[in-house]
Formats: structure tokens, C-alpha cells, sequence
């Protein structure tokens, strides 16, 4: 079966945000776009009024947005179709109209996806993949690369600015951000970062957090040498992982960031000036919970760029 950037779409901005972003990475891959959208049948409690004005108006918004038509395709999709092939018309676009919860649904229809694309709204809210248990069970079960994208997103968004400090999709891209784990690191992931570096000849950012002494968290007085010890040792652990893949690939400026402190924040900071952050989450098929990992967790929620979640062993 050909590979395909999949897209999952509900109607928010943050889908049709990522919709865009989805349809320049086909183009980029030269792979077709495939845009699917679930839709969950309204279910009946969903009407009583003990359940709140917001929750009727969310499954009502779904129903109606969502339902297919008589031909098979649901207006979301099919509208996104349209106005993507006006914009993208390089780019070989299919729509795809499924029912069923949007959480058990996409993770098994990408298995053959090179990648899924989702609108990200933040935690709040109802609409969109990623609000609460929905998006994150997506993400949990998925075993294809999964990017978040959030509303407003644009082309020019990934591109350095001009001098003058307004936004061009004309000169260099800003870097991409990796976000690695010395102690395990995963192939997978790696790879992923460098082939986006590659395909938008630009620099790749990798950060690397490491724990302070313990003395630091009890207020004792600090040791200098230690701290810079740890410091280097890190550093050059670090450097270590990362000269094969240097090596590998040759083109790409590679920018070691190892500092201490709390990974997460450290990536939520480099997402500002990037254009994409690659992070990983480790697959576990449990049947309960939404594993993802509290780094992942909390880059997806706080990151500004575009985040990547590649699932490893």
C-alpha cells in the first residue's frame, strides 16, 4: 500500500491548520495527502439537559459538521479537499469519511500512514483532537509518527523572520528541535529529526536535560567543580550519542544543547525559535490509561511550535 501524510480532520481551526501543515509535508516527501475524518454518532444522553448547554452544543456542532452524506464523504473533508487543491495543486489529495471514536479510530487507520497529522488546541475546551483523554489516547496508541499542530500555524511560521522582523516563507527555515533521552536514546526518534533537518536544509537543535545534585534541591550550599564536572560529563555523553549520526549525516549543522534542570522546560523554551520539536514516546499496549510520558506530556501542551511524537520500542 503507497504511504501516506494522513490528516485528521473535525472542523476547528487547529485541523485545517494542520491540514496546511500536512499537505506542504506531502509535497516536500512527494507522497499523496489523505484527509479522514471520524464521526462520532450523537449519543443519547448527550441530549438531556443535566449534561450542560456546552455539551450539547459539542455534539451537536459534530453531528451536523461531521455526519456523512449521502455520498459516502462528510462536508468537512470534502471542503478541505477543495480548498487544498487550489492551494496545493503538486499534491495528490483523498478523502476519507469514518464513524466510531475518534481515539480507537485514527490509531489503527494510519498503520500504513508515513504520518498523521492533528489539530492542537491546548487542554481546555471541547473541539479539536487533542482536548483531554481523545487527542491523548490518539497520540498513546498511535504507532506512526504523530504531529500536533496549533491553530494559526502558517508557512511562514517555520521560516526565520526578515530583517525588518515581519514573517517570510521565502529565506531559511529556523532549526528543528530534538529533544533526546542520553540514557536510552531511540534510532527511531533521531532519525526523524535529522531527516527533517535534511529535506529543509536547515540546523538541528538537540536538548538534552540532566538532573541537578541532590544538595540543590535541599538548599545546601553549592559545589562549583562538582557542577562542572557534571556538566562536561554530560555534555560529553551527549557527544557520543550523537557522532554516529554526525557522521551519517554530514550536511546538517548539529547544536548540542545539555543543561541542567528539567528537560521539558528546556524544550518548551527552544520551541520558540523552532520550527519543529521531535520528541519520543515509549509504545505500551496497556488497555488503560494514556501513556505518553511526562516530558512528551507536557511538551505537547506547552510547545509552540509544531511537536512530532515518534512511538519506539
Amino acid at each position: 500500500m503507497t504511504r501516506t501524510v494522513t490528516v485528521g480532520l473535525d472542523g476547528s481551526p487547529e485541523s485545517h491548520a494542520a491540514a496546511e501543515w500536512a499537505a506542504r509535508e506531502a509535497k516536500m516527501r512527494g507522497l499523496p495527502l489523505r484527509l479522514v475524518n471520524v464521526w462520532e454518532p450523537v449519543p443519547p444522553l448527550a441530549r438531556a439537559p443535566l449534561l450542560g448547554e456546552e455539551t450539547q452544543q459539542h455534539w451537536a456542532e459534530r453531528s451536523e459538521m461531521g455526519a456523512p452524506t449521502a455520498g459516502g464523504r462528510g462536508r468537512i473533508p470534502r471542503e478541505a479537499a477543495e480548498a487544498l487543491r487550489l492551494s496545493h495543486p503538486d499534491v495528490e489529495i483523498t478523502v476519507e469519511q469514518l464513524s466510531g471514536r475518534p481515539g480507537e479510530v485514527l490509531p489503527g487507520a494510519v498503520e500504513d500512514a508515513e504520518l498523521l497529522a492533528l489539530g492542537s488546541r491546548g487542554l481546555s475546551g471541547f473541539g479539536g483532537y487533542l482536548v483531554g483523554s481523545v487527542g491523548l489516547a490518539v497520540v498513546a496508541k498511535c504507532e506512526r509518527p504523530v504531529v500536533l499542530v496549533r491553530a494559526g500555524e502558517q508557512a511562514a511560521d517555520e521560516h526565520t523572520p526578515d530583517p525588518d522582523g515581519t514573517a517570510s516563507a521565502t529565506i531559511s527555515y529556523r532549526p528543528v528541535v530534538l529533544g533526546i533521552d542520553t540514557g536510552s536514546p531511540d534510532d527511531a526518534v533521531i532519525a526523524f529529526a535529522f531527516d527533517a533537518a535534511v529535506r529543509r536544509d536547515t540546523a538541528l537543535h538537540v536538548v538534552h536535560g540532566w538532573s541537578l545534585p541532590p544538595y540543590f534541591a535541599y538548599g545546601l550550599p553549592a559545589d562549583p567543580r562538582l557542577n562542572a564536572q557534571l556538566a562536561a560529563d554530560e555534555a560529553t555523553i551527549l557527544a557520543e550519542v550523537l557522532r554516529p549520526w554526525r557522521k551519517k549525516f554530514p550536511a546538517v549543522e548539529v547544536v548540542e544543547l545539555s543543561r541542567s534542570g528539567k528537560a521539558a522546560d528546556h524544550l518548551v523554551d527552544a520551541s520558540r525559535d523552532a520550527l519543529l520539536v521531535v520528541v519520543g514516546r515509549r509504545i505500551r499496549r496497556s488497555p488503560f490509561g494514556t501513556h505518553i510520558g511526562p516530558v512528551t506530556h507536557a511538551v505537547l501542551h506547552h510547545a509552540t511550535a509544531p511537536v512530532v511524537v515518534i512511538p519506539h520500542p
